[in-house]
């Protein structure tokens, strides 16, 4: 079983809070997580339906059945509990693991209810850190293809059999959760033309007119596509120094395995010719620089830099000291041209340090004052950046 990064931070939150709130997608293995903890609670779903129903109908009854406290999943579908699991850790010793796919009404509920009780951590799907003892990808595109879900890997199944399945139960299931929308042929377009959006600046004018709908709902379902963390955004970073600066956020899909189906490919040997894959590696490197800071309990700190003479930093991390600047090229050639916007940036900013070129390709320099990295080494990158 590959070992979660994340279970460390869970157990210092679990001695000092009376109750651990777990959010993540679906499948990405926070029961799994919750379980290798060995907390001795018991574990109760609330998806299915006659025990939610029992949660529903008598709240107070349905806790007293666990005397020491539980572990209840999607707790979400079940928001009554809530204010009556405040009460309780409030005036008795028990505590609970709440854990859930869907962001947006957890935390909502927390900050209503348990603000001040509980710790809050975000479980993503594999990282390379995490895979890095069992597999081994011969190319980025391996990756990129087959993505980051663990079933995928202690199961053994095909991408192409995974994740249509997995689209289809989420768009099915979870969105009618989330927000009551009646028209999910549109909703699928949508999310595809989200596919092909990704590493671009967020237009969402342009967006709902390809799909046909206002751009008032496009704002709405996007909110459900990061609910439910199917998609996440990058937020432009603003300083002094620029004052004509792109100011939309980027694009990004929390798995590129579901992009790379999002988007028709059946195959890995697709990607090498795939007009997108550029984006899509830049899409699996700030993934796993936000899979580390997420596997500490921290926040993300990963900003994009563009001004409108389309200059631009595909990633830049805001450290208390100064911002470490980051270009992402898929190519596997080195080209002097990958540190010419390293440069600008630098002569406008008046930042020194390093900064650094992940690329597709094998070799690591330094050239000049910015380093070259192989994808190989993204590993020990992200352990010395984040």
């Amino acid at each position: 079983m590959v070992k979660r990064l994340l279970l460390e931070k869970f157990l210092r939150l679990w001695a000092v809070f009376p109750v651990v709130t777990l959010t993540g997608p679906r499948q990405s293995g926070k029961t799994t997580l919750i379980k290798s903890a060995d907390l001795d609670l018991p574990y109760v779903s609330l998806e299915d339906v006659d025990i939610r129903q029992i949660a529903l109908d008598d709240p107070r009854g349905f806790l007293s059945n666990y005397p020491e406290g539980a572990i209840l999943d999607e707790v979400q579908n079940v928001p009554e509990l809530f204010s009556y699991i405040q009460s309780e850790v409030d005036n008795t010793d028990k505590k609970y693991v709440l854990s859930g796919s869907q962001n947006f009404q957890l935390i909502e509920r927390i900050s209503q209810s348990l603000a001040g009780r509980t710790g809050v951590l975000r479980l993503l799907p594999f990282s390379l850190r995490e895979l890095d003892s069992v597999v081994s990808f011969e190319r980025y595109h391996d990756y990129i293809y087959q993505g980051s879900y663990p079933r995928l890997y202690d199961k053994g199944i095909d991408p192409i059999d995974y994740y249509p399945s997995y689209i289809n139960t989420y768009i099915q299931r979870d969105v009618r959760l989330i927000k009551n929308i009646e028209n999910l042929h549109l909703f699928t377009k949508f999310v595809r033309l989200c596919a092909g959006r990704i590493g671009q600046p967020l237009n969402v004018s342009n967006i709902a007119n390809d799909t046909g709908i206002s751009p008032k709902t496009a704002q709405s379902w996007l909110s459900v596509l990061e609910a439910s963390y199917i998609i996440h955004l990058v937020q432009p970073y603003y300083n002094n120094y620029s004052k004509r600066l792109i100011k939309s956020p980027k694009l990004y899909f929390t798995d590129t395995g579901v992009a790379c189906s999002l988007l028709g490919l059946e195959e890995v040997t697709q990607l090498s010719s795939f007009h997108l894959v550029g984006n899509l590696f830049e899409n699996m490197v700030i993934n796993e620089f936000l899979k580390a800071r997420m596997n500490k309990g921290l926040p993300s700190n990963i900003y994009y830099w563009q001004d409108r003479n389309r200059k631009e930093i595909d990633i830049i991390i805001d450290r208390p000291d100064q911002p470490i600047a980051i270009e992402v090229k898929a190519g596997s050639t080195m080209s002097q041209s990958y540190f010419s916007n390293l440069e600008y940036w630098k002569s406008i900013s008046g930042v020194n340090s390093t900064a650094y070129v992940i690329y597709g390709g094998d070799q690591n320099m330094t050239v000049s004052d910015n380093d070259l990295v192989s994808w190989r080494k993204l590993i020990s990158l992200i352990d010395d950046l984040s």
